[in-house]
């Protein structure tokens, strides 16, 4: 069951990347079998797959009808960053006011781990010890509705707050802001520890959109080459190009 389980979150995670690039591009069918086909697994780790991308926004799952690429207006984004910055700058704060001492021990500990994934440029290693990391300061605010919300709201963010790893120099930074946290946390500052995770996040939003402008640019460099794709095939069949683009496109050209 927990090979199955890590299989099927490894294949969400290859799935999502495939979305934040534009390779699957937003209005796509997922389709089952030919997801199996091209990462070479059964259909069932998929399915467990697209069941646990449903949670992050990526996609919607529906009944009978399968799973199809989202759009994630810019807005949407933004505002689960500003909610998922305000939880976790509360966690920060209740943790500092709430931590054990063993507990303090095993966040410094960890950022001292984590220190020589980012030397490494190992980004899967550091992308996990970043959960983990997270994931002790939510469970050392000692609050359970919180770290409901925290984790509820970081699943929906995971696939975004992964890619920023990607970006050059990233890890480094990344580590050095979690260093202030940590040392508020350990000076039990609360509002030291609350104002250094605000910044983090919003750093780590920035330094996704970063991420996320070439897959941009690409993925309307392809919507125009599907374009003139579409054009070239109007004039070979001798019909205007206006044709191809459909009434409704007619009637925002005319307006």
């Amino acid at each position: 069951m927990a090979a199955s389980q890590t299989r099927a979150e490894s294949l969400a995670e290859q799935i999502a990347n495939d979305i934040l690039t534009g390779t699957l591009p937003p209005g796509l069918h997922l389709d089952e079998q030919i997801l199996a086909k091209r990462f070479g697994v059964s259909r069932t780790p998929v399915r467990d797959a697209l069941r646990l991308l449903s949670g992050t926004g990526l996609i919607d799952l529906r009944p009978r009808t399968g799973a199809t690429v989202r759009t994630i207006t810019p807005d949407e984004l933004d505002m689960l960053f500003i909610a998922m910055g305000e939880i976790e700058a509360t966690c920060a704060r209740l943790a500092t006011l709430s931590m054990t001492p063993s507990e303090r021990a095993g966040l410094q500990n960890l950022h001292d781990a984590m220190g020589l994934l980012a030397d490494a440029a190992d980004r899967d290693g550091y992308a996990n010890a970043n959960q983990a990391f997270h994931d002790a300061l939510y469970a050392g605010a000692h609050n359970s509705v919180v770290e409901e919300i925290a984790v509820s709201l970081r699943r929906r963010l995971t696939p975004f707050r992964r890619a920023q790893f990607r970006a050059p120099g990233r890890l480094h930074r990344s580590h050095a802001e979690h260093g202030a946290v940590v040392r508020a946390v350990l000076a039990r500052d609360a509002a030291a520890a609350n104002a250094a995770m605000l910044i983090h996040m919003s750093i780590v939003e920035d330094a996704f959109e970063a991420m996320d402008a070439t897959p941009a640019q690409d993925r309307q460099a392809a919507k125009d080459r599907q374009g003139a794709k579409e054009a070239a095939r109007g004039r070979r069949g001798g019909e205007p190009t206006s044709r191809i683009a459909g009434p409704a496109r007619l009637e925002r050209q005319r307006r």
